[in-house]
């Protein structure tokens, strides 16, 4: 797996990066309006090469790969570059694939005349809007079966009033002077393939204009003061932007993604590529908006810059019509085989590949599944306690399959991350997605680490075999996610101590034999100094456990301390130390958030949207409406994917880490509410049923995506640290 750039495409990045930040700077945007085009700067790009990177070598341009024209189109888009780039890309390319007029071709590389694409059929629609329509002197367009270039007299361009002062203009293409640059199938797969490079180029830019207008919300934040304090620390600023970082990241990462599925060959990369200019044209416009609301009435002077991202990020993929399309036109690919002809793309440095590993690990569980677990054991399987079965965790332990993250110096597997989340994959399709693994992975890790030789006697050896489980004991009836504000009181008692209070949401203990314990050994000192951290046996006298039902057919509990007595020998860490001693469980955190369940609602939605039937006698798979619906949760689940990716690979590889866990769990969780809600209206009334298949897994995901939100820290707590270490806002809390 990679997320790096190569050494040559970074210099090319902060080459065409150093060039916009000085030639496309807010000044010189302001002054190329309102034609929206910019000559000098225009031909500044040309000297650095940018006319001529996907013109093929043999036709006098540097024949580089669509990933290195993704990166300018970003770097243009966060500088508001004036002028139609992607547009001037793609023409370029086309006429050193199609041949026709060299000189023209060598007048576009040198940045001396430009040239534009129709969207269009010209033959079925010859007035149309053409982006950099003002300043074109020829178009590349299809009509019918030939591609053509048309010659745009300087008469034909008549400059009007638009949205963001762009060099667009209404061109009646039909009748102006037309050259055939081919004919034939070939000839309309080209131009096709270069209407699809269009997308993800404008996709690209939208991306790096959303970044930046975000960026410059964050500034202002943390510098504009209200009430005393920086607005960035009002969780109703700081929270939408957290939201959007991650859409943002996701948009970048679906137009990488689309162009390695288009190297890999993958049978979704044409959807990918519709999803991709969907997504950062919705992102990016949401975005701009909230971007411009941060900074309240002065966002809507035209004093400020942030308007002019709120502009340009309708600007720039609106010429081809109502983004919305696109979505439906990924739905098609989804959905119904719909085919489309893709560009050549070149070397691709990003990788999303998992490797050997997780390949071997996957084959190991789906034969562990297939041989050493019955059907009856499996038709009882569920995601929470309730489903854990121990001969099978005890068979798990045997095959060394049940503790994959823990390290081996533990007794575990000691698994990189990228093999951890391909094993859940396997985990998700056996519906072996039980906590007890996880829970005592965390639980044998923190006694290895700090518990007494005594403790790793008495209870690390009887979860390393399966012969004991754990539950976790940190939430408290009125602390929720505030772990540091326990108030489980932990008093010396002779050479041990005494356990008194009530721990909720102790998911597991009616089975567990221990519970890993946080309480409150010191009130006199900072909340978050004086805790510490015990193993409790919850067969000890004392210990009450009652029953919690939820509605997503799960029990937890909430367990009752009254006196309980435990040896000092069961201390994990330093007195008061319990902070530094509950860290150690990060190390088993690998950004790990719901793509799989969300995968597996989509397919389950997919199939029963397919078994029911829509007017017309079509299936409601046919139908437009739920292809757009199943493809923007398809979206969603590649975004979800994609950032619980990043999240292994600085992991792995040691990288910077801007809270890319919680902004996995965080996104990952609330569009896996959103969209089971969704695809529960989709698919009704059926969905309302719980029988087996289908129908039973959308209305159990419906239940259980509403938890999602809440354990493992709330949305809320991860938000907060997401815009403060992703974004670098002030803190919103004390």
């Amino acid at each position: 797996m990679n997320f790096d750039l190569t050494e040559e495409q970074e210099m090319v990045r902060e080459t065409f990066a150093r060039f916009l930040d000085e030639n496309s700077s807010p000044v010189r945007v302001r002054a190329a309006m309102p034609s929206g085009f910019d000559a000098e700067m225009w031909r500044g790009l040309a000297e650095l090469g940018a006319f001529a990177m996907r013109v093929p070598e043999g036709n006098g341009g540097m024949g580089m790969g669509l990933f290195e024209a993704a990166l300018l189109m970003e770097e243009a888009g966060r500088t508001l570059a004036s002028g139609p780039l992607a547009e001037a890309l793609v023409a370029a390319r086309l006429l050193g694939q199609l041949g026709g007029d060299e000189s023209l071709l060598g007048r576009v590389i040198a940045g001396e005349a430009v040239v534009s694409i129709a969207l269009h059929d010209v033959a079925s629609q010859p007035l149309q809007w053409v982006a950099g329509g003002l300043v074109a002197e020829a178009v590349i367009a299809r009509h019918g079966n030939d591609v053509v270039l048309v010659s745009v007299p300087e008469s034909a361009r008549v400059a009007e009033e638009n949205l963001a002062s762009t060099p667009i203009a209404e061109l009646d293409l039909g009748a102006l002077g037309k050259t055939v640059l081919a004919s034939g199938a070939d000839a309309l797969a080209t131009f096709a393939a270069a209407l699809e490079e269009w997308k993800l180029l404008i996709a690209a830019g939208l991306s790096g204009l959303a970044r930046e207008a975000l960026r410059l919300a964050a500034a202002y934040a943390s510098e504009r003061k209200a009430f005393g304090v920086f607005i960035g620390t009002f969780q109703a600023i700081s929270h939408p932007m957290a939201d959007l970082i991650c859409e943002i990241d996701g948009g970048k990462f679906l137009v990488w993604k689309a162009i390695r599925s288009i190297a890999d060959g993958d049978k979704e990369a044409a959807a990918t590529v519709s999803l991709a200019a969907w997504w950062n044209a919705d992102m990016a416009a949401r975005t701009c908006t909230q971007s411009l609301h941060t900074f309240g009435g002065y966002g809507l002077t035209t004093e400020y810059d942030i308007h002019l991202y709120a502009l340009r990020s309708k600007a720039l993929p609106l010429v081809l019509g109502d983004p919305q399309d696109l979505l439906a036109e990924a739905g098609r690919r989804l959905y119904e085989g719909e085919t489309a002809a893709l560009p050549e793309v070149g070397d691709v440095p990003i990788d999303f590949d998992l490797g050997d590993e997780a390949r071997a690990v996957q084959a190991e569980l789906r034969e562990f599944f297939a041989t050493q677990v019955t059907d009856e054991q499996k038709s009882k399987f569920h995601y929470s306690f309730e489903g854990f079965n121990p001969e099978v965790h005890k068979k798990l332990i045997a095959a060394n399959l049940a503790y994959l993250g823990l390290p081996k110096d533990v007794g575990g597997r000691g698994l990189n991350s990228y093999a951890i989340t391909a094993a859940r994959d396997v985990l998700e399709e056996e519906n072996w997605t039980n906590p007890v693994g996880g829970v005592s992975s965390m639980v044998a890790l923190i006694i290895n680490r700090f518990g007494t030789d005594e403790l790793k006697r008495e209870v690390l050896g009887k979860i390393m075999s399966g012969d004991a489980i754990c539950s976790l004991g940190y939430s408290e009836p009125g602390a929720g996610s505030d772990v540091f504000n326990a108030q489980c009181k932990a008093t010396p008692d002779g050479n041990g101590w005494r356990i008194d209070g009530t721990k909720m949401f102790t998911s597991g203990a009616n089975i567990s034999d221990y519970v890993l314990m946080l309480t409150r050994t010191n009130s006199e000192v900072a909340k978050h100094k004086g805790l510490t951290m015990f193993i409790v046996p919850l067969k000890a006298e004392g210990v009450t456990v009652q029953p919690v039902f939820t509605f997503q057919d799960e029990r937890t509990n909430i367990t009752f301390y009254d006196g309980v007595k435990i040896p000092d020998t069961y201390r994990l860490g330093e007195v008061d130390g319990g902070v530094r001693t509950m860290s150690a469980s990060l190390e088993l955190e690998h950004g790990g958030g719901f793509s799989k369940v969300q995968r597996a609602m989509l397919e389950d939605a997919a199939a029963l949207c397919g078994e029911i039937k829509a007017a017309g006698g079509k299936s409601l798979l046919q139908t437009e409406n739920a292809q757009r619906r199943l493809a923007r949760t398809a979206a969603n689940v590649m975004v979800s994917e994609l950032l619980q990716f990043r999240a292994n690979w600085v992991q792995v590889e040691g990288k910077e880490n801007l809270a890319y866990g919680p902004m996995t769990k965080m996104y990952s969780s609330e569009k896996f509410q959103s969209d089971a809600r969704d695809l529960l209206d989709l698919t009704a009334p059926h969905s309302l049923s719980k029988r087996k298949g289908p129908r039973g897994h959308i209305n159990l995901a419906y239940r259980h995506a509403h938890g999602t939100t809440i354990y493992g820290g709330t949305s809320e707590v991860h938000r907060s640290m997401v815009a403060e270490r992703g974004l670098g806002l002030p803190r919103s809390r004390n």
